[in-house]
Formats: C-alpha cells, structure tokens, sequence
C-alpha cells in the first residue's frame, strides 16, 4: 500500500497533467458526441480527458477514512467513461452537467460495495435502497443534490432515520459536504459558476423535455406529478392536498405518482434519456 507522502505525490502528479488539457466549448461537446455516436475512439477520449477534473471535484465530497481519495477518483472515472458513451450533445445540456450524475453514481455504488464490514438487518438494508434510488432520482429531478429532508419527504419516513441509517453505514451520500482542498490548486481550474446561462438553458431544455414526456400518461397521473414536483409553478403540494382536490386518499395518490414515474422511466430507458434511475 502507497505511503501518505507517495499518494500525495501521486495525486500531484495527476493534478498537474491534467490541468494542462484544455477545457471544451459548449459547441465543441456537441460536435465530439456526433463523433462518438459514429464510433469516433479519439473524440470520445478527447470529451473525457477534458472533464478528468471534474471527476476529482465530486470525488473530494465522499472522502472517507476508508476511502483514500485516488481510490474515488478511478471509480468516478468509470462513471465519466460510462457518460461519454452515452451522451447527447443535440439536448443542448453541458456535459458535466450530465456527467455528474453517472460520476456519483460510480463513486457510491464502489463505497457501498467496499464498506460493509457489519452487516445491516434486512430491513435496513432495503431502506437503504430506498434512500439511494431516491437521491439519484431527486438528484436527477432537482437539478441539485438533495437534503436529507428532501429524501425522507419523498420515502414518507423521518429525516432523522434517513440521517440514522446514513450514518450507521458511513454512506456514501455526501449530502451536505463542502468542497477543501488541501493544495488550494485544483479549485483554481475551475470556472466560476455563480452565474450560468448554460444552466439556465439546462434547466428550461430539462423542464420542456419532462413536461413533454408527461403527455403519455394519463390525466389524473399527469396532474398529481405536476403538483408534485412544480412543474406548473407554485409551491410543490403534499399527498394530501392533492388527494383533497382529487377526492381520493392520499395513499391513492402515492400509488398513482408511483406508477407514473415507473411509466417515465421506462419511456426514459427506451428513448435513451438524459439517464435512468436505479
């Protein structure tokens, strides 16, 4: 095993070679992912060494003890590799955008694989599946990553049992981690995004694709995801209101939105969306 200062030369080492490829142009991705869908080896390789740091920038959140951050780093890897294989310039969506997700995915899925040193009772094992399909579709949804709240309002369980439950399995759900670097020098190759019309333009092109997606479901379906996630505006409306309005219980409606979202993503996977949820 690599001493402290070896990883640390190390991860200098990469730092320094990857700051030296130039980043890529919202028109540029899009011309690399019409390369790659024509089976173009060099271009896909081309759209993933310039977000390698990108990779390394998510990979700081879920450093742990156990988890030495290179270790992440190669795990996320395989998530940036996995999104430029599929990826779709002509959705006018930034490709880190895109990528973050596969990336985090990657990264907890080998953190959950790894660290399991005392097995969990059953039931709280499923739970924590729960949780995790549930932060990789509000990740999705959202735009952003979800707090622990946020999770257990969607579950319909206390957000203290999904803090408990994180914690008891060192989860790999970084939900509320500030990015440190103990360098100071991958922070500084990354732009400053406090104001970004790509993320605007992302997030408008997102909603518009959501909303027409909804037109395969049903009516009473399409309303209740509607009021759920604000697609229409306004404030998001609980289970309860909506099955005031309805005249229906609330339980009705959690079984209605549950079946409209399982339709989304089937539709999602077929027609090869932004990305599927687990």
């Amino acid at each position: 095993m690599p001493t402290h200062d070896a990883s640390e030369n190390m991860l200098e080492s990469y730092y320094a070679g990857i700051k030296r490829i130039p980043l890529l142009s919202a028109e540029e991705e899009k011309k690399l992912s019409r390369q790659i869908a024509s089976g173009d080896g060099f271009a896909r390789r081309r759209l993933i060494e310039a977000n390698l740091r990108l990779v390394i920038k998510i990979a700081r959140a879920y450093v742990t003890p156990d988890m030495p951050l290179m270790d992440l780093i190669q795990e996320g890897n395989v998530g940036l590799i996995r999104a430029a294989e599929k990826f779709d310039g002509e959705r006018n969506v930034r490709f880190s955008t895109y990528a973050s997700w596969w990336i985090k995915q990657a990264i907890t899925r080998s953190l959950v694989n790894s660290r399991r040193t005392i097995r969990l009772p059953h039931r709280k094992e499923e739970l924590l599946r729960r949780i995790q399909r549930c932060y990789n579709w509000l990740t999705q949804t959202l735009q952003r990553e979800p707090t622990a709240s946020e999770i257990a309002s969607d579950l319909r369980i206390p957000a203290e049992s999904v803090s408990e439950l994180l914690g008891m399995t060192s989860a790999p759900i970084s939900l509320d981690s500030d990015f440190d670097s103990d360098s100071g020098g991958v922070i500084d190759v990354f732009a400053d995004y406090t104001y970004s019309p790509d993320e605007t333009l992302m997030r408008s092109s997102v909603r518009e694709e959501t909303v027409r997606m909804l037109e395969i479901l049903l009516e009473k379906e399409r309303k209740i995801l509607m009021y759920r996630f604000e697609l229409s505006g306004g404030d998001r409306r609980t289970l309860k209101n909506i099955g005031d309005e309805l005249g229906i219980s609330p339980e009705t409606v959690r079984q209605i939105e549950k079946r409209a979202l399982r339709k989304l993503k089937v539709a999602a996977e077929a027609s090869q969306g932004y990305a599927t949820v687990d």
